[in-house]
């Protein structure tokens, strides 16, 4: 137990020493990835509202029209897609982050979990500058009453949108640990992570709701036999919770913490316990894997750039 509470210091005390090389990797990818550009940083507002634009006008007509489960949706589609961006960024670009800073790797000694997480706490920062570009978009449909606009509130319980950001912020450190680990020695793994990150996108609810697997179901025909003999058929629908295809996608940890948003920024209610409880536990769950992996294989790695 000494010896494990020996490394646990030397893990803490190594990242105070080297927390401000963290800020500068941080503050370094924030400015690189819109170097060049007229705009800069401007595009984390703009590329979200341009992909909410075009989803909009694409996906709007087919479940944009329903209502009662969706309140506004170009808002309820600007919520998801946010939160699913930076997972996919943050996840791609730390997967990378050995190859894109070999060069470093190869002649100054700088603790290697430092250029995954700079990664993703860059990317967190693009996320956070984005958010005001949903309380714009907020504010425009509630003022002008665009597309169920006006059935948008707000109360208290908005406050606590934090917490699910938190929650993908842990997951996504888990996720690009190992991710950034297994490119190292796999390199196939970046093509692969792409066509998995464009099946999650249609696995989770974001441009639709999850009400809609039902209504697009048949209901199941039922006979009644009384006496040996059938003398009533009636049509019951699939109860939406024994859906497979639907818990299939609450399984997903992406789906908890989206709709956790969503229920904070969209639905203005109280978090679901269970859903919070569930996301909560996979991300630091994930989190810890990742470390122990990235422990195990960290020293391994320049051998392998």
């Amino acid at each position: 137990m000494s010896a494990k509470n020996g490394e646990i210091k030397y893990t803490v005390s190594m990242f105070k020493k080297y927390r401000n090389l963290l800020g500068e990797l941080t503050r370094k990818n924030v400015k690189l990835k819109y170097r060049n550009s007229w705009l800069g940083i401007l595009w984390s507002f703009i590329q979200p509202l341009l992909y909410m634009v075009v989803l909009s006008v694409v996906f709007g007509g087919i479940f944009g029209t329903e209502r009662k489960d969706i309140v506004c949706f170009p808002v309820y589609l600007f919520t998801g897609r946010l939160l699913f961006s930076f997972f996919t960024t943050s996840t791609k670009q730390a997967m990378t982050s050995f190859r894109r800073n070999q060069a470093i790797i190869k002649k100054v000694y700088v603790p290697k979990y430092m250029y995954p997480l700079s990664s993703i706490l860059s990317n967190f920062i693009n996320f956070a500058i984005s958010l005001l570009c949903l309380i714009f978009v907020w504010i425009f449909f509630k003022t002008t009453g665009i597309a169920g606009g006006g059935a948008l509130h707000i109360n208290g319980y908005v406050l606590l949108c934090w917490v699910p950001m938190l929650i993908l912020l842990i997951f996504c450190t888990g996720v690009g640990l190992i991710l950034s680990v297994i490119s190292v020695y796999f390199r196939d793994i970046e093509y692969i992570w792409e066509v998995l990150c464009q099946l999650l996108f249609y696995m989770v609810p974001i441009i639709y709701h999850l009400n809609r697997i039902i209504k697009s179901h048949p209901p199941i025909n039922y006979v009644v036999n009384i006496g040996g003999k059938p003398l009533m058929l009636f049509n019951h629908p699939i109860i939406i919770e024994d859906h497979p295809m639907v818990m299939i996608i609450k399984l997903n940890p992406l789906y908890s913490m989206i709709e956790l948003f969503r229920q904070c920024v969209l639905y203005h209610q109280i978090m679901s316990t269970s859903m919070l409880l569930y996301a909560a536990v996979f991300s630091f769950i994930t989190l810890f894997v990742g470390i122990w992996f990235f422990n195990k294989k960290s020293d391994d790695i320049i051998f392998h750039l």
